[in-house]
């Protein structure tokens, strides 16, 4: 009896030395949500116009650019009653819907500076919003799809579609950026919601990019370079000192000759604001169109 006891007190003090253990259960991975995107061809610019330089705004970017053009037609394309002729623009640099209303604009539109095809609308909306935007026109229907109007942080909005049967446009020759001027207070906000929702990835971020791309050659700023399956978007992050027309262009066009370009331009009705200078790598010019539409153009600088 004695050496039961004596084994049966060993085993305790034995049981008792060995650390006690948790076990927990392993919590599932967080998904990653889906790529919104479609492609960088089916990102326009939206340019409004008054109905009366509606066609020849749209001949002098065919002009100067090369490609085709949809169909005119009068459409509704608010949530609200409206009117406006509409076309699609598709050159090789980059796509253009052209809105020339006959009514009164309804507020909020005439400010959102793109239109972004996603593969799901409600998909996107919902992750717009985890990823800081607000959204200030709930989703509607329009004639061929659904529309949304978001807003990112420093008040950049964009307007994000879906068509009921999908697009299909030829690839580009080469992707335009989305010039986005915002304060130093919120371009890191920005940025960090943009990319989150993009899946995009933050190619250059330079602080001391020279002032000559946005009019002040002395002075310097900061250059943010982001790409996505969305495109092209550059951030200027400034004090809001820029000299006419700095700040007016949404779009930067890329180009393989930019004196050929402007050229092109100039010969189908626009007018040079900026004339050619090269900072950065790049010659760039700035150009308004007829109707009032201000772009950048842009092209490799020579060696």
């Amino acid at each position: 009896m004695r050496s039961t006891s004596s084994l049966a007190t060993l085993l305790l003090l034995i049981l008792a030395s060995i650390p006690a253990v948790t076990i927990q259960a392993k919590a599932p991975a967080a998904s990653t949500p889906p790529n919104p995107a479609v492609g960088a061809q089916y990102d326009t610019t939206h340019v409004y116009v008054a109905p009366a330089d509606f066609d020849a705004l749209v001949s002098s970017l065919l002009a100067t650019f090369g490609g085709t053009k949809s169909k005119q037609g009068v459409f509704t394309v608010t949530p609200t009653p409206s009117e406006t002729m509409s076309q699609l623009v598709l050159t090789p640099a980059g796509s253009v819907s052209v809105f020339g209303f006959k009514t009164p604009i309804p507020y909020p539109f005439g400010v959102e500076r793109t239109g972004y095809l996603v593969g799901n609308l409600d998909t996107a909306v919902k992750q717009a919003r985890l990823d800081g935007a607000d959204v200030i026109v709930a989703p509607f229907p329009d004639p061929i799809g659904r529309d949304v109007v978001i807003q990112w942080p420093g008040g950049v909005n964009m307007q994000l579609y879906w068509h009921t049967t999908a697009p299909s446009y030829p690839k580009l020759q080469t992707v335009p950026e989305n010039r986005v001027y915002l304060s130093p207070g919120k371009a890191d906000e920005f940025v960090r919601s943009f990319v989150r929702f993009s899946h995009g990835r933050i190619l250059v971020d330079e602080k001391s990019a020279s002032g000559a791309d946005i009019g002040r050659p002395k002075d310097t700023y900061r250059a943010i370079h982001i790409e996505s399956t969305f495109g092209k978007l550059t951030v200027l992050v400034t004090d809001g000192h820029l000299p006419y027309p700095y700040g007016r262009e949404l779009t930067g066009y890329e180009v393989s000759d930019l004196p050929n370009t402007l050229d092109k331009a100039t010969a189908s009705g626009a007018k040079i604001l900026v004339p050619a200078f090269t900072s950065g790598g790049r010659q760039s010019a700035v150009v308004e169109f007829p109707g009032g539409y201000i772009a950048e153009i842009h092209a490799a600088a020579g060696p």
